[in-house]
């Protein structure tokens, strides 16, 4: 059997496709968001995301904005986390609401619809709570993140 590859889940066109919604939502926004995936989570999705999130430096941003969407992708787990400056501004039901739609679309196959529609719903909500002030440079990298 082929090794799996988590870097090979998501064709080019479509990491381009992601990688261009990450760039279109920031520009409305302080916030940050970054993509990560990888093959296998051992344990919970949600416990490696935030191991991540440290790991990724995704709470350096300036108004700890920042939200990671990760994705254990061969073994059918992901998770989506924020900072705590977004963590004050959104309630649980809108972490449960990206997660669903995710979901919707990922049971239909529709991996990069689901995942490009979480980070339309998060960029929406960054650039309602954190709009984008003149001074927005991007402290974290658009490009997808592989373990």
């Amino acid at each position: 059997m082929a090794r799996e590859n988590a870097q090979k889940f998501y064709t080019e066109d479509e990491q381009v496709q992601i990688v261009n919604a990450i760039r279109e939502w920031e520009k409305s926004t302080t916030g940050e968001i970054k993509v990560h995936i990888e093959n296998r989570c051992n344990g919970a999705a949600i416990d490696r995301a935030k191991a991540l999130f440290d790991d990724l430096g995704m709470e350096k941003t300036r108004n700890r904005n920042g939200v990671l969407i990760y994705m254990a992708v061969y073994s059918h787990q992901f998770a989506i986390i924020g900072d705590v400056g977004i963590h004050q501004c959104v309630e649980q039901g809108f972490w449960n609401g990206v997660k669903w739609v995710m979901e919707d679309h990922f049971r239909e196959g529709l991996f990069t619809v689901g995942l490009i529609e979480a980070i339309k719903m998060v960029g929406r909500t960054l650039s309602q709570e954190f709009p984008a002030d003149g001074e927005n440079g991007n402290e974290i990298s658009n490009d997808i993140s592989f373990a």
